[in-house]
């Protein structure tokens, strides 16, 4: 006799069914989705930092569940042994985050002012490029302090967790780096090396510079970061490390307190959000360089731009628009200044469409001008550094930080009980302001951006080099957005850098027939060596990741 089913058993089982068969049709979607991802995409997440190795670190802190903002703690500390140069817990950064939400908030914790500074301390600024050294120059670093803040915020993993990859490789040590040795053979920097207390962590006990094949080893900072990673950023801002850091510094003759550490606060604020064509692009506030980024993106949005812009003489008039735009940003650079200590609406202008339009209505196809024509103040100099990271993980968290110690090595000035290389901050204010003040921030061109397009799409984008930084990230969204080249195309073509006198001047591999066209408009070209111009980015775009870190620095990214 066949066995008779009740009619809720028959539901239970067709329902079952149903389910089944819709579970089968998602994974089949999802089979379909990852196929259609572009080779070298990711799925779920990505860190691009300068190198591999921080690249990396970030991306198995997220695997292990740490959010965005972990993976850029960890990359980043990361980064302060692989590229020394460029950033450290001595310096201080600005974070762009943007939530699952789409809430931007801005976490800035840049250096200040101490509370005591050597008297007419503008007076010594530099009246050429070069690097800018002393104790006198330091600002407060904030770097451990704005990690402690976005990490209560965000942060999924604990503390210590973040810390452990570098220590290890601080105590234990790593081949030298290839860029890092690269840099130590050129004769001006390995001269700086030598002559400072850099010596310590960079010399044989010869006092020889390490170059490449030598393995290079941190063992103060790896102890320092080991306390700080079982007490607390509390460990550097009000304890026994604070103590010894400004021991070393005041040995410096250095001006530093403990009461500058135990006093530094963590500035949080809304991102400034302004369209750029059909994108909203979320930066920081002053005193980053973030509307001078604006500034330059609006005013060239207002020509017409498209992949056939890079064709023939089109591809000339392009890059002279673009240094149009550039020599009138150089001209605003003064305006970029801490609101808190200036008046607050000094930068305003430079999102205003106005402003925008008028600015564009003197840029002529057919000529420059003399410099007066793009401002009426004394340049301020040059200088070259920093370093970027942008995140994006699982659940839609999105970091954009860049962080340094300013220019390479900071201000040359090491902490032997530490092994912290301090920040020569301070610099930032020479020719682009006339005074400072305790607590003040200074003016920068770091400017890690947000954009979103109206399709959905996402890009985390930040460049580091000092004053090329600007350069580095307008070009490349231009190329991204609207001159139709893929992420890592738009990141690797070179860039044309303007300097703060107007000069040109061009990457290698630049195109020899636009250099000819824009020097027969009147501009004027100068060589250069130190383009030190890295761009960092993750796009995410119908549910597939692509991460670029810069070939210039020998940065390759990760994911998953």
């Amino acid at each position: 006799m066949a066995k008779k089913y009740k009619p809720w058993m028959l539901c239970c089982f067709i329902l079952a069914c149903v389910i089944c068969a819709v579970a089968v049709i998602c994974l089949c979607i999802v089979s379909l989705v990852d196929r259609e991802c572009p080779s070298g995409s990711f799925r779920h997440a990505a860190v691009a930092a300068d190198s591999r190795l921080c690249s990396e670190i970030g991306r198995n802190i997220l695997q292990q569940g740490g959010s965005a903002v972990d993976g850029a703690i960890a990359a980043l500390l990361c980064t302060s042994v692989v590229n020394p140069q460029s950033m450290g817990i001595g310096g201080g950064s600005f974070f762009t985050i943007r939530n699952k939400k789409g809430n931007v908030k801005v976490y800035n914790f840049r250096e200040t002012v101490p509370q005591s500074y050597k008297t007419n301390l503008l007076n010594d600024c530099p009246k050429s490029f070069g690097v800018i050294t002393g104790s006198q120059w330091i600002g407060v670093p904030g770097e451990l302090r704005g990690y402690e803040a976005v990490h209560k915020q965000y942060g999924k993993l604990s503390w210590a967790r973040l810390f452990e990859p570098t220590i290890k490789l601080a105590r234990d040590g790593i081949p030298m780096p290839a860029y890092l040795g690269r840099l130590l053979e050129d004769q001006f920097v390995k001269n700086h090396v030598k002559n400072s207390s850099l010596c310590e962590v960079f010399c044989h006990k010869n006092k020889t510079v390490l170059r490449t094949g030598d393995t290079l080893k941190f063992p103060k900072l790896a102890e320092t970061m080991e306390t700080i990673a079982k007490q607390g950023a509390d460990a550097f801002y009000t304890g026994k490390i604070g103590h010894d850091l400004i021991q070393d510094i005041q040995a410096a003759d250095g001006t530093l307190t403990m009461e500058d550490l135990k006093s530094f606060q963590v500035r949080t604020e809304n991102a400034l959000t302004v369209q750029v064509g059909g994108a909203q692009m979320h930066i920081p506030q002053p005193p980053s360089g973030g509307p001078l980024l604006a500034f330059i993106l609006r005013l060239m949005k207002g020509f017409p731009l498209s992949p056939n812009s890079l064709d023939g003489d089109q591809k000339i008039q392009l890059y002279h628009r673009y240094i149009e735009a550039v020599k009138f940003a150089n001209g605003q650079r003064r305006s970029v200044c801490d609101p808190v200590f200036n008046n607050a609406e000094s930068a305003d202008h430079l999102i205003d469409p106005v402003f925008t339009d008028h600015i564009r209505g003197m840029i002529f196809l057919n000529r420059t001008h003399d410099n007066s024509y793009y401002s009426n103040t004394k340049p301020s100099p040059d200088h070259v550094g920093t370093t970027h990271v942008s995140v994006l993980d699982e659940d839609g968290l999105a970091v954009s930080a860049t962080s340094t110690i300013n220019h390479l090595f900071g201000g040359g000035i090491y902490s032997p009980k530490t092994g912290i290389i301090l920040n020569n901050e301070l610099s930032d204010f020479c020719g682009r302001a006339d005074t400072m003040r305790p607590g003040e921030r200074p003016p920068s061109s770091m400017t890690p951006v947000i954009l979103e397009s109206k399709s959905g799409g996402l890009l985390v984008i930040g460049g580091s080099g000092g004053s090329m930084i600007t350069s580095a990230v307008a070009l490349s969204i231009i190329n991204r957005l609207w001159l139709g080249m893929n992420l890592t195309e738009a990141i690797a073509a070179p860039i044309v850098f303007v300097d703060s006198n107007n000069n040109v001047k061009f990457e290698d591999h630049f195109d020899k027939s636009v250099k000819d066209g824009l020097t027969a408009l009147g501009h004027k070209p100068v060589d250069w060596k130190y383009f030190f111009n890295v761009v960092n980015a993750v796009e995410k775009e119908n549910g597939c990741i692509v991460a670029v870190s810069d070939g210039r620095k020998n940065g390759v990214s990760a994911g998953y």
